[in-house]
């Protein structure tokens, strides 16, 4: 019986050091047209970018909500990247081209946090790509809201 205590407690003890290390693993890979492809971004390389936070309503959950993230044009101008659309794929294998010209239009973000919490990975997280749905008319077009990608893990830059 102690045997197993102590053994129960190790375990306890190392499934608590991910957690911290979680932070340093590749969380999105970016591929295609941008400088030294491909490049993976940890959480923390991801929250150490200038962030902006935007303020709007989803179709996908209720009410307004604050979303804290990275511009989208100004992470792919950092990469040098050159396209015309990029292909964003989830965790769950959804897949969907986005144009550029979202990217300068608005102030679409790759969010990381909603109303100040961290996005989960069992609900929406840990990114998402997220439009200024509440400031745009044109953006509550049902076009737009399939490219909100939630648990974003790779952008393909073509």
């Amino acid at each position: 019986m102690r045997m197993f205590i102590v053994a129960s407690l190790q375990v306890i003890a190392l499934s608590a050091l991910p957690l911290a290390a979680s932070e340093d693993k590749p969380v999105l890979q970016v591929t295609g047209a941008v400088a030294n492809a491909p490049v993976s971004f940890s959480m923390t390389q991801i929250q150490n970018m200038p962030a902006t936070t935007l303020t709007t309503s989803t179709v996908v959950t209720d009410g307004v909500h604050h979303f804290t993230g990275v511009l989208l044009r100004d992470f792919l101008a950092e990469l040098e990247a050159v396209g015309e659309t990029i292909t964003a794929t989830a965790l769950n294998d959804y897949i969907v081209d986005i144009p550029f010209a979202d990217f300068e239009e608005f102030d679409v973000i790759v969010a990381y946090s909603m109303d100040g919490e961290a996005l989960d990975r069992a609900d929406k997280g840990p990114l998402w790509i997220v439009y200024p749905r509440d400031a745009h008319a044109e953006l509550q077009d049902i076009r737009y809201d399939y490219r909100w990608v939630w648990q974003l893990m790779e952008i393909e830059v073509k």
